[in-house]
């Protein structure tokens, strides 16, 4: 299986503020990104994870990034690293979607066993590591590979998106 990618954030953004006979301006473009060739180390990736998935109402799951995970084949995938990974609630949802704070084996490439980011409807939070990073975020099975994902609350299901690319050693 041959993984190539490319990822990135672009942000654009005018300030302007007018004055009596002129127009001040402050233009900011700023754009982050990578692109990996298949393979492992640095610049490569071999390993992809993509998914739309449902949690019902105040429902939580572990995503294991060291063995539980179905590839688009059909093919269960594990990581050793990861290169890039996003998670973004469905605009529809109700209730936000959590990510962080299991119980044990944290994934600490991502939040620590504390630390959680909540998406509210339409949110995404995405990490990537440069193509010049050999390493990636580590992951190491059975003491930090899980990420636990959660509905905030009762009353409705939550949807998301969740796309992990990385390596296999």
């Amino acid at each position: 299986m041959a993984v190539t990618s490319d990822f990135g954030i672009s942000v654009s953004v005018k300030n302007t503020k007018a004055s009596d006979l002129s127009a001040a301006a402050d233009d900011l473009v700023k754009r982050y990104g990578v692109h990996l060739e298949s393979g492992t180390g640095a610049g490569k990736a071999d390993r992809v994870f993509a998914d739309t998935r449902t949690l019902a109402a105040s429902a939580n799951e572990t995503l294991d990034l060291a063995g539980s995970l179905t590839d688009a084949y059909g093919a269960t995938t594990s990581f050793a690293r990861i290169k890039f990974i996003l998670i973004a609630a469905a605009g529809g949802n109700t209730n936000n979607v959590v990510v962080g704070a299991n119980a044990s084996a944290d994934f600490v490439g991502l939040l620590n066993a504390a630390g959680t980011i909540t998406l509210r409807p339409s949110m995404c939070f995405a990490a990537m590591c440069g193509s010049a990073d050999p390493t990636g975020m580590v992951v190491t099975a059975t003491t930090a590979d899980l990420i636990k994902i959660a509905n905030s609350a009762g009353g409705t299901s939550v949807m998301y998106d969740v796309i992990i690319v990385g390596n296999s050693t």
